[in-house]
């Protein structure tokens, strides 16, 4: 069991997904925002290309804008994931993300937004990573993963 780290909430914790000792080495997460054309396929060459390498995706979401439309993807092998991607071609940009374990119960992810608020800390990208046995992960990907480690201790 983990020990929570002081100040995210009672029983929350965090942690830096790269510093995380129990992920395997070079297996850390992070966001790969991948861009795509707003037009049908596209989610399914994005995702085909991730399955034929076998890359597990953790979480995903979209944002269609027409002339910038992009996927945000979180995998757990960046490495397979960076070589899915550029053997099909796609640009993408990366991102370290941060998570945290959280009790499942309403205001835990308002205490943090509200201590990374206070720090001037921006959160670009936020995911539901899982949530189970009272617990809920989740991944952020902030404009400084340093200063919002110290706010959220």
């Amino acid at each position: 069991m983990r020990r929570p780290a002081p100040g995210v909430s009672a029983e929350g914790t965090f942690r830096n997904s790269q510093a995380d000792a129990s992920r395997e080495a070079g297996s850390e997460m992070k966001e790969f925002k991948v861009f795509v054309a707003d037009r049908p396929g596209e989610l399914s060459r994005v995702t085909d290309a991730l399955s034929n390498a076998a890359v597990n995706i953790r979480a995903i979401s979209s944002e269609a804008k027409h002339d910038n439309s992009f996927l945000r993807i979180v995998t757990g092998d960046v490495s397979t994931t960076e070589k899915a991607l550029k053997g099909t071609g796609m640009k993408y940009e990366v991102s370290e993300i941060m998570t945290l374990d959280l009790v499942d119960r309403p205001g835990e992810l308002a205490k943090v937004a509200r201590r990374l608020s206070r720090a001037g800390i921006n959160v670009h990208s936020l995911y539901l990573l899982s949530s189970k046995n009272g617990r809920t992960e989740i991944a952020m990907v902030v404009d400084d993963i340093a200063k919002a480690t110290m706010a959220l201790k």
